[in-house]
Order: structure tokens, then sequence, then C-alpha cells
């Protein structure tokens, strides 16, 4: 059966690359701004958050691709939006403009994702870019050595993998050092173990992670 990914506010690790963006998960409804901008790279904890947020404000998930066909008057009625993906090529600048205006008339909360900054974008709308820009920025970052640990054993945890501490550690060391690294890694290694009907050993783990390289 599919991996369904756990979102609740239990199931987040904070770390020194996200406590930041925690923190201003926490502090709703007291922003210093009407938006809260996300920005980290693919993996590392992004929808998490928006649905840790979501929970917490009642408010509408909508990605980014979707907004042109959404009324914003509607979605930003509960008092809070969150819009994923913003930097999406796809995106309706239009709309997003739109929606942010219905907010501010709402006295609504948005919360916006995307993996770079504003300037990065491309945007050709300058009233967009304007409220872009005046949106308050939370970053998430790479993870360090021990986040990443813990991160990879609550992501085993979840999919009931047991991985001896010397296969873990085997793991750690030559993986690329990120959220989305370490998601993928662990999909493979449940897959593997799987078809081959056996527990994750340093054999798995090394094909796993070198699928070129066979013992």
């Amino acid at each position: 059966m599919p991996h369904e990914p756990q979102y609740g506010r239990a199931d987040f690790l904070v770390g020194e690359a996200n406590r930041d963006a925690m923190a201003f998960i926490d502090a709703w409804p007291d922003w210093p701004a009407l938006a809260v901008l996300l920005i980290g790279p693919q993996g590392s904890g992004k929808t998490h958050l928006v649905h840790i947020w979501a929970a917490k404000s009642g408010a509408i998930i909508v990605p980014a691709a979707e907004l042109g066909h959404r009324d914003p008057t509607e979605l930003v009625g509960h008092g809070a939006v969150a819009v994923e993906d913003i930097d999406d090529a796809t995106l309706d600048e239009a709309a997003l403009f739109h929606l942010i205006n219905a907010a501010r008339g709402r006295g609504a909360s948005v919360l916006l994702t995307a993996r770079t900054t504003p300037a990065q974008w491309g945007v050709t709308l300058p009233d967009l870019l304007s409220r872009l820009r005046a949106a308050q920025p939370a970053f998430l970052g790479p993870p360090d050595d021990q986040h990443l640990r813990e991160v990879m054993v609550k992501l085993l945890a979840d999919r009931q993998l047991e991985v001896d501490v010397g296969v873990l550690d085997y793991l750690l060391l030559r993986m690329e050092r990120s959220f989305a690294a370490a998601s993928s890694v662990v999909d493979a290694l449940d897959r593997e173990s799987l078809a081959r009907g056996r527990r994750i050993t340093r054999a798995i783990a090394a094909d796993v992670l070198d699928p070129t390289d066979s013992d």
C-alpha cells in the first residue's frame, strides 16, 4: 500500500534549519505582516508546515497552479489561505494579486510557499511584486547532521522499517544531505526491502545509494 505522509504538529522535527519558520507558524495570528512566505528547497518541510498551520487556522490549501480557477473571495472566506509553490512557472500572476487584495480586504492571513525568493521568479506584474516583497519571509535551510539523522529515523519509523545503527551511519555518510534525499532514500529502501523479502542491510543500502555498483 502507498505510504501516506504524516502532517501533524507532533510529526514535525524542529532543528536549526526550520526553527524560525516553525516559530512563525506557532506565532499565528500574531504575524508581523498580512502574508508569510516560506522559502526552502524541495523536501525542506514547507508542505508539512502548511498543513500544521491549516489545522490551526482553518486555512484552505490551494496549489498556485489552480488559482486562476478559484474565486479569491471564497478562498479568503475562512480568514486564512495557503498557496503552495507560487514560484511555479504556470502561476497566474493576476489571480495571486487578486487573492492577496481580497485577503487584505477581509483581514485574512496568507501563507505562501516557494523554493526561491520573489526576485528570482521573473514576476512581470509590478503591483504583485510589491505585495510579495511586503510579505514576511521565513527560510528553511539544509539540515545539520543531527537533524538529518532524526529525520531519517522518523521516516523509517513511519514505514515501520528497522535499520541497524551501523546501516544508518553508512547511509548518512554517503547520501545527499537534504530532506528531499532522505525521503527518496527511505522510499527506495522500503521498496528494495519489500522486493527482496528481507530487512534492510548494508548491502541493500549500498545498492540503493548506487544501483550501478552491484556486489
